[in-house]
């Protein structure tokens, strides 16, 4: 396989009939018990999520087609809402975006469903695509967006690429969370990095 053909593709999952929030959330929520049982990925049936939900198979495949769909959904499920930005300066938004990557972190670790659902994620590339295009991208383009403004705004140096900036401010953080999972997350990690980082992003004054 080409490098180019890993790469995370657009994907939407299929969509049935208009939903009725309670049948939809009944489901998800039954995947996710199912989940915190230890299922995997790979074992879970229409058969057992409607059984454990109290819905019947027809229910589910009205509203997706295949067991994959519906995963992608029971894993934005457990996403939090993005952070609302102070926009007060870059370091306060930067700070803002890592604290949400910190928080998640600290969820992951404490949280079997969470665990599981971005463990089993991992072993499906239908499933990446869909957490990459709608998690993965938006956050990073959240991210680049704050520190174009820095370079606007004359807050950060303008020689800089943000993309490999975004990097260095992200990267810490996430290893911590997902390689290092014995690792501190501990408050005020946040703004240490960002911090750290800034010292050497900041205009030279003449």
């Amino acid at each position: 396989m080409s490098l180019a053909d890993s790469r995370p593709q657009q994907y939407c999952p299929v969509r049935g009939r208009p939903r009725s929030e309670a049948v939809e959330r009944a489901i998800i929520e039954g995947v996710m018990k199912l989940i915190e049982d230890g299922v995997s990925l790979a074992d879970l049936s229409i058969e057992g999520i409607a059984r454990t939900a109290g819905v019947g198979k027809a229910t589910i495949y009205r509203r997706w087609s295949n067991k994959e769909d519906l995963f992608v959904d029971v894993m934005r499920a457990t996403e939090p809402e993005d952070p609302e930005l102070p926009g007060t300066s870059t370091r306060d938004d930067l700070v803002v975006l890592l604290e949400s990557l910190r928080q998640r972190g600290l969820a992951s670790r404490s949280s079997a469903i969470l665990h599981n659902v971005h463990a089993q994620m991992k072993s499906s590339p239908k499933i990446w695509a869909a957490y990459h295009a709608t998690v993965v991208a938006p956050r990073r383009r959240l991210g680049l967006e704050v520190l174009r403004r820095g370079q606007e705004n004359g807050e950060l140096r303008g020689d800089v690429d943000i993309e490999l900036m975004n990097d260095i401010l992200v990267g810490p953080m996430l290893v911590r969370s997902v390689l290092r999972p014995d690792a501190a997350l501990e408050e005020g990690l946040a703004e240490e990095i960002v911090d750290t980082v800034l010292e050497g992003l900041r205009p030279v004054s003449s």
